[in-house]
């Protein structure tokens, strides 16, 4: 069975910075993935020559992405993982909120995996 958790990353950059980089095929291949390629609503994600498909669910411009893996279709869960974001009204930052399910026994690596991807994000924005 699978959990929903929820990250959230404060990053000192715009949001039109940061909605090339999680909704652009070249955005998130220069943090989240080696590849990334698009064949209409199928994101092609590459790491280490393994290559994973998601299909993209929702696209919400200056808001949200949210994208199904494949092998997760049939599982007859509502599992997805979601990058989204606001815009602190106060400090102008830029909070982006990462949404995904692991099994429990691998929630903590599926965490760290997010974790070592926004520490690459922030090198690329500078934040």
């Amino acid at each position: 069975m699978k959990e929903k958790y929820k990250l959230e990353i404060l990053l000192k950059t715009s949001p039109r910075v940061l909605e090339k980089l999680i909704s652009t095929p070249d955005g998130l291949a220069d943090w989240f993935a080696d590849d990334v390629r698009v064949h209409d609503d199928l994101y092609t994600f590459e790491w280490d020559g393994n290559a994973e498909v998601a299909r993209l669910l929702q696209f919400k411009l200056n808001n949200k992405i949210r994208f199904q893996w494949l092998a997760d279709e049939d599982d007859g869960l509502d599992t997805y993982f979601e990058l989204s974001y606001v815009v602190d009204p106060m400090t102008n930052s830029v909070i982006l909120h990462i949404t995904d399910f692991a099994d429990s026994s691998d929630t903590e690596s599926s965490q760290a995996l997010w974790h070592q991807a926004i520490s690459d994000l922030k090198r690329i924005i500078g934040g």
